[in-house]
């Protein structure tokens, strides 16, 4: 089976990961404009206008080719409505891919879905995405992240120092990452469907295979 990386939808047992839609912008911009909700990332929290650039950069990348970010909403499984966002970033050199920007809105039913949305964007970089090695970080303070990441199935690596400067003071950053072979052994038949998926197109496999 194949999958559009244009227009990515990911089907998991209690929530599903869909690229971003013009109607998003609403709740893409309650979340990065909310300290609250982005107290623990790598920014600070954004002004109204600059989340709207922001989301628009993230629904033009779409586009891209080959495309390197992907920054899709949650929702639940029979439901349109975001109710949160996690990116995927294919790095430049290797075949290396970063999950970031977790956010689920505290009021949503799936406030604890980090770990299913983890996964099944773990899923997809080893899958469709030809990637070997996936990787992941949190600001060190962070309360439930080793959880969440241990969830995912990736593994602590190190702590970067001062990586970067939020709410005027510096963070250190913990880093975990898995394996293609060592995560792909470990998956449940939902991913493994994922990870059998094929870009529909060779020109999108370059994303994989440069």
């Amino acid at each position: 089976m194949t999958i559009d990386l244009r227009n990515v939808e990911l089907v998991g047992a209690r929530l599903r990961l869909r690229d971003l839609r013009a109607g998003d912008l609403g709740v893409y911009q309650r979340i990065f404009t909310d300290p609250n909700l982005t107290r623990y990332m790598g920014t600070d929290s954004l002004g109204v206008r600059a989340a709207a650039a922001s989301f628009d950069a993230a629904l033009h990348a779409r586009g891209d080719s080959p495309r390197r970010k992907y920054t899709l909403a949650i929702t639940a499984p029979g439901a349109d409505t975001m109710v949160g966002t996690i990116s995927l970033l294919v790095e430049d050199y290797g075949s290396n891919a970063m999950i970031g920007g977790l956010v689920v809105v505290p009021e949503g039913a799936l406030r604890a879905g980090g770990i299913e949305a983890g996964r099944l964007l773990a899923a997809f970089a080893f899958g469709p995405l030809g990637i070997h090695r996936v990787w992941a970080g949190h600001r060190h303070d962070h309360p439930v992240m080793d959880t969440v990441m241990a969830g995912v199935g990736l593994t602590p690596e190190a702590r970067l120092r001062q990586l970067y400067r939020t709410q005027g003071r510096w963070r250190d950053v913990c880093t975990y990452a898995a394996l293609r072979p060592e995560w792909a052994a470990a998956a449940t038949p939902v991913e493994r469907r994922i990870l059998a998926l094929r870009p529909s197109t060779a020109r999108e496999h370059a994303t994989a295979s440069r």
